[in-house]
């Protein structure tokens, strides 16, 4: 389990396919010497597993269905990502719960700067629109973030100078593909209020 805490960006270091899988190589100095091998790290707010561990880089896989539903997919040497490794059962409890498993891509709409903060309005599929509220919690690359405002298939989110110095919000642009992680308690409530029903919807 995560809490959306960033502890580090790193870099990719190389991108290899391997079939419909593809093999990332994170430059990551204090990450890595935290890791070994089978240990969960998330990337841009998606849970991998080490695999190789050497140095200051530690390689993870994404598999097909991964690379489908996340920005993993558009990575290249060189980009930038979040990273945060799992909390420890004695660790303390900061952000909200985040599993690393992303619902859906969202993208940057917009970026509004304001006197001490930025403001991004960040597009999803309609179907995720009962998944999140005024005020609530959602995972963008891994950053636990409170919701300002909801609009039509869309979350603006403040991002403080902190965050933008210490995560890659600081690296967006409008268009840019983003992770997101909607809260799993609204997501157990609204499966509870809307039983089987399509997509969520109430």
């Amino acid at each position: 389990m995560f809490t959306g805490i960033i502890t580090e960006i790193g870099a990719v270091s190389s991108v290899a396919k391997q079939k419909k899988n593809i093999r990332f190589s994170i430059s990551a100095k204090n990450s890595s010497r935290q890791l070994k091998v089978s240990d969960s790290v998330s990337i841009n707010g998606v849970c991998h597993t080490v695999v190789s561990r050497k140095g200051s880089r530690f390689d993870v896989e994404s598999v097909a269905e991964t690379i489908k539903k996340t920005s993993m997919g558009g990575l290249k040497a060189g980009s930038k990502v979040n990273l945060e490794l799992p909390m420890p059962a004695s660790g303390r409890f900061d952000g909200h719960i985040v599993q690393g498993h992303v619902d859906t891509a969202g993208k940057i709409l917009a970026i509004e700067s304001r006197a001490g903060s930025s403001m991004f309005t960040i597009g999803f599929p309609a179907k995720f629109s009962a998944n999140v509220v005024p005020v609530g919690s959602i995972a963008v690359d891994g950053v636990s973030l409170t919701v300002a405002e909801v609009k039509k298939n869309a979350v603006v989110v403040a991002i403080i100078p902190h965050t933008m110095e210490n995560t890659v919000f600081r690296y967006y642009k409008i268009g840019t593909l983003v992770n997101i992680e909607f809260d799993i308690l609204g997501k157990y409530i609204a499966r509870l209020v809307n039983g089987d029903k399509p997509n969520g919807r109430i």
